[in-house]
């Protein structure tokens, strides 16, 4: 896996190993920032379920003012920790929270932030016909302090699998959607 795009495109990025990071793969990436284009500059990110880091990390190398990880593993957040520091982008630029992202997202609320894009490729649910989802992905969608965090004319980027169907709630206006293959990329604004 490595930074796309960006003062770091090229640089590899170390993921842990094993099955608990599945990290977005790069031409996934690739189609996200594609997409999201000149909005990346200067924008304030937030990275939910950061895992590697690497949504944040490719966001801080084309251009991105500030980045936020939330991520409730201490190992995986030295991950992102190194991989910052491995990509040699500016230390004041990231903060790396290891926290549970539902209880990170009101303490974000409280404290006043507001995020140009909010990333989120959490990891799968289980296929769900016939029943409403009970995905980390659903229950982003469902949270009430997420659309708080967005600020005016904001994205909200989410990955999911093609197999988890998402009911979208009335707060959230879907403008795009990218499908690769199982995984989907789905573009809101609130």
């Amino acid at each position: 896996m490595r930074i796309t795009g960006g003062h770091a495109g090229g640089r590899i990025l170390k993921v842990p190993k094993g099955m608990a990071v599945r990290p977005t793969i790069d031409r996934v990436k690739q189609a996200l920032f594609n997409s999201l284009g000149e909005r990346v500059v200067d924008a304030r990110v937030l990275e939910l379920f950061a895992g590697s880091g690497a949504l944040s990390l490719e966001s801080l190398s084309r251009g991105a003012k500030r980045a936020v990880c939330v991520e409730l593993s201490p190992r995986h957040a030295e991950f992102i920790r190194n991989n910052f520091a491995a990509a040699g982008l500016p230390t004041e630029n990231l903060e790396v929270r290891t926290q549970d992202v539902f209880a990170a997202l009101p303490q974000l609320v409280a404290a006043g932030q507001a995020f140009d894009l909010i990333l989120a490729d959490p990891p799968y649910g289980e296929k769900n016909v016939g029943k409403r989802s009970t995905s980390f992905a659903q229950k982003l969608l469902d949270d009430a302090n997420l659309p708080k965090l967005l600020a005016s004319g904001g994205r909200f980027a989410l990955g999911h699998a093609n197999r988890d169907k998402l009911e979208i709630p009335p707060v959230w206006r879907e403008v795009k959607q990218l499908k690769h293959g199982d995984s989907v990329m789905r573009f809101f604004e609130a």
